[in-house]
């Protein structure tokens, strides 16, 4: 057997080397034998490693890098130093590089007195992959670190114990949970008796914690870490040894404060709740916790839950707005402390017990601002894997703006970056006041951009000024298992708290009842108009109302709801906004003439069970109606078309298939016809590519006004990018929609816009038409107007 020592622990529970590394590394430091100058780039890359310096690790590393590739064991040190700040742009590509190496043979590593790199790549991956929200994935490479290991019959078994707590909890994150429960069994099975193996008693205990947190089993979880008799002894040795007692620091912060919070969190959920909150009211009181954002916003909004169970409203909603503050300035949805505490915190729950709070406590334009800024937290974080946008063509070209999205972006990375030596020096702050600086230079700039990349939201009084007269919002925000609908009109807000008992299943049911024509859909219509709108009706006294939905209310056709006498579309003009703050950025309507329009009908998709032949028919006679028109059907209808010529008119007219992709929103498309340029798959992220100028674009096409719901919960798909693109008006589809009514809804559609009707009016009209010929809403109400209206 071929033993290797693992000290390291390159996803280990505990902070940098352990105690007896350190030691070394000091002994060597004493004789002068590191750190001098770079005399010794080899006992540079340990100390660095081992004193927590990874930032200095990447500055000792990248310029070796960037003169030719790196051998293993130079590789390893920087994909470790990687994997320790966070960079998973840098991380990932670095770890495919040095599989690369191994499997050519280049296996030893200087770090960790590895002879074979291979674990080590699967566990820093599997790290990476389980805070990138990829679960599934990342427990696959645990499961390939762990083969290793014991196809090796390796007794690492501080390692082995990693391995088998990142499969557990990545699979118990995508749902496995039986899996999970396998693999924390297995953990608790790993024999630590024997005087050799002691030393894996902390390792042990914290992985089965996070395990165990993860499966929600908090009790199990306590337990595990009270039991660990071993976990003060070896933080004061390190200590010790280190130096860092004799100056009052600590080396071990970085698992002792998650490891704490662990703790206090399993205390809070078995119901020790004066436990809890002493121990939280003490981890607040460390100017290191601070440092670890991840784990001080969990400790703040746990803290609050407390204080809002003792109707100390004031203290919970202070509690939650520091959380708050802290989750706006970190970047995307990644969770860099998952594996450290087996635990992913909802931050949408945070903004959803601060409103719930505001409004108990009367604060309603609070609670109304937070409810706006949850929606673009959402947005930030659906598109936080986008590197590039199309920039706005009301952004001044003296202005690199791209380059002040990557000052932004490189600002929101260096604060995340978790650095041991920087817990006491101010760091923290020096790095977040950089990223509210960067912040505000990107959102001076580009607003719009800034929208999409930071949470920017106007206050309530900036969104009154902007409704126009007669026009009255209607804001539906979930807050848990809560409804509230913010009505804001002529200068005032109320908030009203509605029922949403069986919200979700009346909901799916009409949208049943509506595609099968059903005779149920008008008695469900009434049902969810009693719900949703008649509490309302003594405030949206007006013509025109916008909606701004919430959760599955984005799937609801609201113009087919029925008071009991008629629809609300015979009775109102309706637009929808996927939120307030879009108000500020919608682009103006030009007062350019319906005469020109780009067509796009019926494309040849290459099957012809796909084929549109009343699409293509629905083309031609709007063509007919607008004649100076470019009309493109079959081969002609392509991506590549549409992006040559798209930018040229004011008017758009799309009727294809359309899909939307729940799990990737930015993968919703138009299906245009191939050419030898692409494949035909006009999708989100392509339209945030683009530059429009549009009044209007129509998608006459299947389920083109659907998209992701966050939970938060701006919506993701088409419509939300052509906003963005430059279109002030879109029109889609909720539903896979008639061919022959959608034919006859959009050719009155335009005759009414030639008339000089506004968009949302137009819609409405040539909605009355159609439904005077096909009274079943399937035919005429999957159609909506999304902007200026």
């Amino acid at each position: 057997m071929m033993t290797r020592k693992y000290v390291g622990k390159a996803t280990a529970g505990r902070r940098g080397l352990d105690w007896r590394l350190r030691a070394a590394v000091l002994l060597l430091a004493a004789f002068g034998l590191v750190g001098h100058a770079r005399a010794d780039y080899t006992t540079d890359t340990v100390a660095f490693a081992a004193s927590g310096k990874y930032d200095e690790l990447e500055r000792l590393l990248e310029p070796m890098a960037a003169k030719g590739p790196l051998g293993t064991r130079d590789l390893h040190a920087l994909c470790f130093a990687y994997s320790k700040t966070k960079r998973y742009n840098l991380l990932l590509p670095c770890l495919d590089r040095l599989e690369a190496n191994v499997k050519k043979g280049d296996r030893r590593t200087r770090l960790f007195g590895l002879e074979d790199a291979t674990p080590a790549v699967h566990a820093m991956r599997a790290e990476a992959l389980i805070e990138l929200g990829q679960y599934a994935q990342g427990a696959k490479e645990a499961q390939r670190a762990l083969k290793w290991l014991e196809d090796d019959q390796s007794d690492d078994k501080d390692m082995i114990v990693q391995s088998l707590a990142a499969m557990s909890i990545g699979s118990t994150l995508s749902g496995n949970r039986a899996v999970g429960e396998k693999y924390a069994d297995r953990i608790a099975a790993v024999s630590t008796f024997l005087p050799q193996h002691r030393d894996y008693l902390t390792a042990k205990s914290m992985a089965l914690a996070r395990a165990y947190l993860a499966l929600g089993k908090f009790d199990k979880a306590l337990r595990s870490l009270e039991d660990d008799s071993r976990f003060k002894i070896n933080a004061f040795l390190d200590n010790l040894v280190s130096g860092a007692l004799f100056k009052g620091a600590s080396n071990w912060a970085w698992v002792e404060l998650p490891r704490a919070y662990m703790i206090h969190k399993a205390q809070k959920e078995i119901g020790r709740l004066n436990d809890a909150k002493a121990g939280f009211d003490k981890l607040l009181a460390l100017p290191q916790i601070r440092a670890n954002g991840e784990i001080y916003w969990l400790i703040l909004y746990d803290r609050g839950l407390l204080a809002h169970a003792e109707g100390q409203l004031g203290q919970a909603m202070d509690l939650y707005r520091k959380a708050v503050d802290v989750i706006e300035i970190q970047r995307s949805t990644i969770n860099t402390e998952t594996n450290k505490i087996g635990f992913v915190g909802d931050k949408q729950a945070v903004y959803a017990q601060l409103i719930r709070a505001a409004i108990a406590a009367q604060k309603q334009e609070l609670a109304y601002e937070y409810a706006e800024r949850a929606r673009a937290r959402a947005l930030v974080d659906l598109l936080a894997e986008r590197q590039d946008f199309a920039l706005p063509k009301s952004v001044s070209t003296q202005v690199n703006v791209k380059s002040l999205l990557a000052s932004y972006r490189d600002a929101g990375r260096e604060a995340m970056v978790q650095r041991p030596v920087d817990m006491s020096q101010g760091g923290e702050s020096r790095q977040r006041n950089l990223v509210v600086s960067a912040g505000a230079a990107l959102q001076s700039a580009a607003p719009e951009l800034a929208s999409l990349v930071s949470v920017q939201t106007p206050s309530t009084k900036e969104i009154l000024a902007q409704i126009p007269a007669g026009e009255v919002i209607v804001e539906y925000y979930f807050a848990g298992q809560e409804l509230y609908a913010f009505v804001l009109r002529d200068g005032h807000l109320r908030v009203a708290r509605l029922d949403p008992t069986g919200l979700d299943g009346k909901i799916r049911d009409f949208r049943n009842q509506l595609q099968l024509r059903g005779p149920a859909a008008e008695d469900l219509a009434r049902s969810l108009y009693t719900q949703l709108i008649q509490p309302l009706e003594a405030d949206i006294k007006a013509d025109q109302i916008l909606f701004i939905p919430s959760g599955i209310l984005h799937y609801l056709p609201f113009t087919a709801l029925h008071d009991g006498k008629d629809y609300l579309v015979l009775r109102r003009s309706v637009r929808y906004l996927p939120s307030a703050s879009v108000l500020r950025f919608l682009k103006p309507v030009r007062a350019v003439d319906l005469k020109s329009m780009l067509i796009l009908g019926n494309p040849d998709l290459g099957d012809s069970r796909f084929d549109l032949p009343n699409a293509e028919n629905e083309a031609k006679e709007i063509a007919a109606l607008i004649p100076e028109s470019q009309l493109l059907v079959r081969g002609k209808a392509s991506k590549f078309a549409f992006k040559q010529f798209a930018q040229n008119f004011s008017y758009l007219h799309i009727a294809s298939h359309g899909e939307f992709n729940g799990d990737e929103p930015l993968k919703s498309r138009l299906l245009l016809a191939k050419d030898s340029a692409d494949d035909g798959n006009l999708t989100a992220g392509d339209i945030y590519d683009l530059k429009l100028d549009a009044n209007l674009v129509t998608m006459s096409a299947c389920e083109t006004g659907l998209g992701h719901v966050a939970n938060g919960d701006d919506i993701i798909g088409l419509t939300r990018a052509l906003l963005y693109a430059g279109t002030s008006n879109v029109v889609a589809s909720l539903w896979q929609v008639d061919d022959l009514a959608t034919s006859l809804l959009m050719t009155a559609f335009y005759k009414n816009l030639m008339k000089g009707d506004p968009v949302r009016l137009a819609l409405r009209n040539a909605q009355q038409s159609v439904k005077a010929r096909m009274p079943h809403p399937f035919f005429w109400a999957p159609f909506f107007v999304v902007g200026q209206g």
